[in-house]
């Protein structure tokens, strides 16, 4: 019978003997975690290889991620659709083992981790979704809700201040079903860490409220499965087990040096590994006892039976919440979701509101949300700013988590990190609000959810030089180009509350990534339409004033330029120029259109165009083309009531007017 560390000892050569043939990746995380890594999956983590998407399974976040052969080993080695080509293929070009975990590309990745200390606080989102979702559905002996979520960090992660940001919050929600696991070989990229790196982790994370499991050797099995045991029995704190680990363990030159960190041990030193684990087989090559040990698949199959049998006796006691719980992991909408938007479109149509798109957007909320049991979300530290606490909103604490309203303190990048992980946890739809310039410091993890394709909900208020007085540390200039710039990224600058409506509609029917709404401080005009006019607003761009035929000049306008740009037009009514005004809420959307719609709206024939919005000029270039012109701001803000720095940069309706005289 084979031993623990002859199974862990496979982890080891299958990632050593990747990272060699690639001649690229970091195999000392992997052969450093072998041996927690096997306790863990093998007598703890439950899950299915069969069918990765279980929903009760056991949630593994590997957030050291650069260590992704350790990931793909297990997921190898215990029965995943992950073949032995497929190692071989490490970090190729449209390989299922790319460089850093990426979720979609395999089977069992529960998340993308690279960019270090994003993946515990996808771990916090996932436990947040996993709490809360018990407290919903769980009934009297039915837990159909009732996992782990495990995150492996490194010291990177710890050293990143996402960590402090989403670990304190975790501790403050007493989330005992999350367990962390601190790989902690005292070695990143540039040798020893005690020259950068000296806190005292065990009382940091005791100061967040958790429970610390200090000083557990990262090679004895024992103490690993001890220290877990103990971390699963704490269900009122989140746990942080710290293993001191050897980095790179099992290489007689390089092991505790960070020369094994990031890069291959070299072809002889590959050679001395498998001769000091006494392994006799090839690259690449494990025998079957080693399969038949680590194979999980029938083990998974028999949890995930008894689970189905308890759910089968839950549907027959709880028909309509089974049904619920089934719908919302399948992230569907509810069956009557349509008429709901069109009923609200309407009321905001006759209602005709001059109102600032944030109160817009609170409106939006509580229409939409009392239909969206899944909506879950918050604000970091501004809800009375960016108004995203309706009229449903209950808040999760410590001894309440049946809410789903999450107050997350000035943490914006562990936010929406956080949210990442509800997304990708099923169950929800996250949303989570700052202004709009603060989405810096939440970038990373925007482009995060971004690239992960998930519906995470961005709400961004005080969105342009409106916001005045607080000046140009506050006022947004640039973000809502870059937030443009970002693939699979949907964004949004309504001008009112019917744009505000129709883009929390498409923001919830988004399965395809996330959406970045863009919301004003300042109160803006209801604009008429015509029925057909608000059936376009849906494709990002349309003509919203003077629809007629071969326009003389197009203006393009977003958010509270809009009304702008229809002031100026209406002033050349009687002298016989045609001025077309097309709102672009969505740039994005609007890009995806047939190009015979697109044309009808921006004619190819008519290239006396100006684009006019609050920010940056140069994205609006592609629309305007060489013959065009763009009324922005071309630097950073003002300090001064908002309409003040309006008229300082000229994003005014007679400066408009003089623009068009110009282009004329």
């Amino acid at each position: 019978m084979l031993t623990r560390h002859e199974l862990a000892n496979a982890i080891r050569v299958l990632s050593m003997d990747a990272v060699q043939k690639a001649n690229s990746g970091h195999p000392g995380a992997p052969m450093g975690m072998a041996d927690i890594a096997e306790v863990l999956w093998n007598d703890f983590l439950s899950h299915n290889p069969a069918n990765p998407k279980w929903y009760n399974r056991d949630r593994f976040v590997m957030s050291n991620g650069h260590g992704s052969m350790l990931l793909y080993s297990l997921l190898h080695l215990s029965g995943y659709e992950l073949s032995m080509d497929d190692i071989r293929a490490f970090r190729q070009l449209h390989s299922k083992t790319p460089g850093h975990p990426e979720y979609g590309y395999t089977p069992g990745i529960e998340t993308t981790t690279g960019p270090l200390g994003q993946g515990i606080a996808n771990a916090v989102g996932m436990a947040i979704a996993e709490k809360v979702l018990a407290a919903q559905f769980n009934r009297d002996d039915f837990n159909i809700v009732d996992h782990h979520t495990y995150a492996s960090v490194g010291d990177g992660c710890l050293m990143e201040g996402i960590s402090h940001e989403s670990c304190s919050l975790a501790g403050t929600l007493k989330l005992g079903k999350l367990i962390a696991i601190y790989d902690s070989n005292n070695i990143s990229i540039d040798g020893e860490v005690q020259g950068w790196f000296t806190e005292d982790i065990q009382k940091r994370f005791e100061a967040y409220q958790w429970h610390v499991i200090d000083d557990v050797d990262g090679h004895n099995p024992e103490e690993i499965s001890a220290a877990i045991t103990q971390a699963r029995e704490n269900t009122e704190q989140p746990s942080l087990i710290i293993c001191q680990t050897i980095i790179g363990w099992g290489s007689p030159n390089k092991q505790g040096k960070e020369s094994s960190h990031g890069a291959a041990l070299g072809e002889d030193e590959v050679e001395l590994v498998r001769k000091k684990l006494n392994w006799e087989h090839g690259p690449f090559e494990i025998p079957k006892d080693y399969y038949t040990a680590w194979d999980a698949r029938d083990k998974g199959a028999a949890r995930e039976s008894k689970w189905q049998a308890g759910f089968d006796a839950y549907r027959e006691k709880h028909p309509q919440l089974a049904s619920e719980f089934v719908r919302r992991m399948e992230g569907l909408l509810p069956a009557d979701w349509a008429q709901t938007v069109s009923n609200y479109i309407n009321h905001c149509v006759s209602k005709a509101e001059t109102i600032a798109s944030r109160k817009a957007s609170q409106n939006s909320l509580n229409a939409y949300g009392p239909q969206l049991p899944e909506l879950i979300g918050g604000s970091a530290d501004l809800a009375g700013s960016n108004l995203t606490i309706w009229s449903g909103s209950k808040p999760i604490g410590r001894q309440n988590a049946e809410g789903n309203y999450i107050y997350y303190g000035v943490r914006e990048f562990a936010m929406c990190a956080i949210n990442n992980g509800i997304a990708l946890h099923g169950g929800f739809i996250p949303y989570g609000a700052t202004f709009l310039i603060f989405s810096e410091y939440a970038r990373n993890a925007i482009r995060m959810a971004a690239l992960m394709k998930q519906r995470n909900i961005f709400v961004f208020t005080h969105d342009s030089i409106g916001l005045g007085e607080d000046g140009p540390t506050h006022q947004a200039v640039e973000q809502a180009a870059t937030l443009r710039l970002i693939p699979n990224m949907s964004t949004w600058r309504p001008c009112d509350t019917v744009e505000t409506a129709v883009a929390w509609a498409a923001a919830l029917e988004n399965h395809t990534g996330p959406t970045s709404l863009l919301f004003s401080r300042q109160n803006l005009a209801h604009i008429n339409r015509s029925d057909s006019t608000i059936a376009n607003i849906s494709k990002g761009g349309y003509v919203i004033h003077n629809d007629a035929a071969d326009p003389d000049v197009i203006l393009i306008a977003t958010g509270s330029e809009v009304e702008i740009a229809i002031n100026a037009a209406r002033q050349f009514e009687g002298d016989g120029i045609n001025i077309r005004v097309v709102s672009m809420p969505s740039t994005d959307v609007f890009d995806k259109q047939d190009d015979e719609y697109k044309d009808s709206v921006l004619p190819g024939s008519c290239r006396k165009r100006i684009a006019v919005e609050a920010g940056i000029p140069d994205y609006w270039q592609k629309y305007v083309g060489l013959d065009g012109l763009v009324l922005g701001v071309p630097n950073f803000g003002e300090s001064a009531p908002g309409g003040q720095v309006y008229e300082h940069f000229g994003i005014t309706t007679d400066n408009l007017v003089a623009k068009i005289k110009q282009i004329i």
